[in-house]
């Protein structure tokens, strides 16, 4: 076998991911919001992207824009600015000799009330002359110290929105905090400097709920107290509002609250030490263990129901953000039509003329290469918005296809439908699919809906060989359940019969598991609940 060098000419194909496909994959994962975020980013960051909707807000804002953006073409050419040579000769007119005409406004007023013949019927002894510095009397030239001062905008009465007064006024006031509300109420309660510590360590290790998160052992080794000095303290702080707080367990936050209304009798006592007999709806043995009939044991569950279990939760103001749609699906005389949400997808514009401007006064390779670079990015992130858009809507009208039956009569018609289904229809790749329907919402007459949930698995098939999908069967389960007699509780065996006799091939244990997944109770829990209120 002879070694040597030789020379081979190989052709295949790879695909490579380039920082800007890596981008564009990442833009179709995005929401709304991060979009957003991601946009004000890049603007921040490349001076030749500018958004679309400042520069409609200017040209409405600002009639004189076109003759402007005229004057301003006029000196791209390199040449300079002479258009106010004019206004700087010694000829011109100087603005102190300039006649000031009246606003068009204030001369339409004026016009309108006759002013002008109007003042010669004026009695002048009914009229007011502002003689003094606190009346806003107009400065005079000559006038003594302090004659020219107008004090019509000083303080609150004559101060507009922009005065510098009212900022402070507009200011709006701090959210009380669980913590500073529990503060003040313990510097009243208590005076002796030990139990202000352990108030505020028992303060501290509140959890989200209002219950205490340690053991007062913890604590009473941490200060270094007796366990009997750190109980007094807790009895005391349990005392404070809101009702409940400071609860070591669901049935010591419940107590607290029903003694607080005078509601703390030995039967309520007894039903507390038995909550997990209530959550299995064990009234049988719930009455027998409290002592009372059917009609107070319903009145004293009703009254735990109204308790609050989370006595933190109304200090705990956290803005729930809406949902927006991306798509809006409508109903028109040629069928269902798809658009785009306009308010979320983010319109952005290459500025040509600045890049223009600039590039002619780049000098060195850096600022070239630096230019040239931002020029190519903000074209490429103009194109990727626009493929994103256009991907969304050829998805999402895909979907409206597919699934038509449920926008027509509801999910028990929401039909099976996997990501290959749709990927084919529209010519993409299933990844790009899941990636395009990730957070994001479909809004149309019956609700905003996540563009994930028209993705359903098959579940039995009738004799004609169609099936129906996982999400319709669940709300029929669901339907079934709450027509129900409370005489005749259907079990699961029961729905299974009726829906094989509805053409649905389904197991015992999927019924039972999407039961549990919509948080029904069992049949022997739902009979027992029933009998209760019957």
């Amino acid at each position: 076998m002879v070694l040597g060098p030789r020379l081979d000419l190989r052709q295949s194909q790879s695909l490579v991911m380039t920082p800007q496909l890596q981008q564009a994959i990442k833009l179709l994962r995005m929401s709304n919001v991060e979009l957003t975020e991601f946009i004000e980013q890049e603007i921040e960051q490349n001076p030749l992207l500018e958004r679309e909707e400042a520069q409609d807000r200017f040209e409405v804002d600002t009639p004189e824009a076109p003759e402007a953006a005229m004057a301003s073409d006029n000196t791209d050419d390199g040449t300079e600015f002479d258009g106010d040579a004019d206004a700087l000769s010694p000829e011109a007119p100087a603005y102190d000799d300039i006649e000031t005409l009246p606003d068009s406004a204030d001369h339409a007023t004026s016009k309108a009330l006759g002013e002008d013949d109007r003042w010669l019927d004026t009695d002048f002894e009914n009229v007011y002359e502002p003689e003094s510095a606190s009346d806003g009397a107009a400065p005079d030239a000559g006038g003594e110290e302090g004659d020219g001062l107008n004090w019509s905008t000083a303080g609150t009465g004559g101060g507009g929105f922009d005065d510098d007064l009212c900022v402070l006024e507009n200011v709006p006031a701090e959210e009380m905090t669980l913590r500073d509300h529990l503060i003040g109420q313990v510097n009243i309660e208590f005076d002796d400097h030990v139990d202000l510590m352990i108030a505020d360590r028992l303060i501290d290790i509140l959890d989200d709920n209002g219950w205490l998160s340690e053991e007062l052992e913890t604590v009473a080794v941490a200060l270094g107290c007796t366990i009997e000095r750190i109980e007094e303290t807790l009895a005391r702080c349990q005392q404070l509002d809101p009702p409940g707080i400071f609860g070591r367990t669901l049935a010591e936050c419940l107590a607290l609250q029903l003694r607080e209304k005078d509601r703390l009798d030995p039967a309520m006592e007894a039903l507390l030490k038995n909550l997990e007999l209530l959550g299995k709806r064990e009234f049988v043995q719930l009455r027998r263990i409290c002592d009372v009939d059917n009609e107070d044991l319903l009145q004293m569950v009703a009254e735990i129901k109204e308790l609050n279990p989370r006595p933190a939760s109304d200090f705990n103001r956290e803005v729930m953000q809406p949902v927006v749609p991306d798509v809006f699906v409508r109903r028109t005389k040629e069928g269902w039509a798809v658009e785009l949400n306009s308010d979320t997808m983010p319109r952005v514009l290459v500025n040509n003329r600045y890049y223009a401007t600039i590039r002619r006064h780049a000098r060195s390779k850096e600022d070239i290469e630096f230019l040239s670079d931002r020029f190519q990015s903000a074209n490429w992130l103009v194109r990727a918005l626009h493929q994103r858009a256009e991907t969304i809507l050829k998805v999402a009208s895909e979907l409206v296809t597919q699934q038509e039956a449920f926008f027509e009569d509801g999910v028990e018609f929401l039909k099976p439908l996997t990501l290959r289904d749709v990927a084919g229809e529209v010519s993409v790749h299933e990844s790009t699919v899941s990636r395009v329907t990730s957070n994001k919402y479909l809004g149309f007459s019956r609700g905003i809906f996540e563009m994930k949930y028209f993705f359903n698995s098959a579940i039995g098939q009738n004799e004609a060989g169609e099936s129906r999908s996982a999400e319709s069967i669940r709300f029929r389960i669901k339907s079934l359940i709450e027509r129900e007699a409370p005489e005749s509780i259907l079990s699961d065996d029961r729905i299974v019969d009726i829906l094989r006799e509805e053409g649905i091939d389904i197991a015992r244990r999927t019924v039972a598991k999407y039961r549990d997944a919509m948080h029904i109770p069992s049949s022997v829990q739902r009979r027992r609940e029933k009998a209760l209120h019957a």
